[in-house]
């Protein structure tokens, strides 16, 4: 789904981060914890997205994060 990422937040745990997502009030999405470098990469991209005010698309699984593009 396309949305605007309000919030990010990482911990210094490895593979501990999440989004805040707009879209239809879905909330806090925790990008699954499959590799320390996944969950960085695409924590970084919705950083990004963030920072530029882009939407970004995000692909879940449940209710975590499992890609993300924009």
């Amino acid at each position: 789904m396309w949305t605007v990422i309000n919030q990010t937040y990482a911990t210094s745990g490895s593979k501990n981060a999440w989004a805040h997502l707009k879209k239809n009030n879905t909330g806090w999405r925790r990008i699954k914890p499959s590799s320390s470098d996944g969950v960085t990469n695409v924590f970084l991209m919705l950083v990004a997205a963030k920072a530029s005010g882009k939407q970004a698309h995000v692909v879940q699984d449940g209710d975590k994060i499992t890609k993300a593009y924009f």
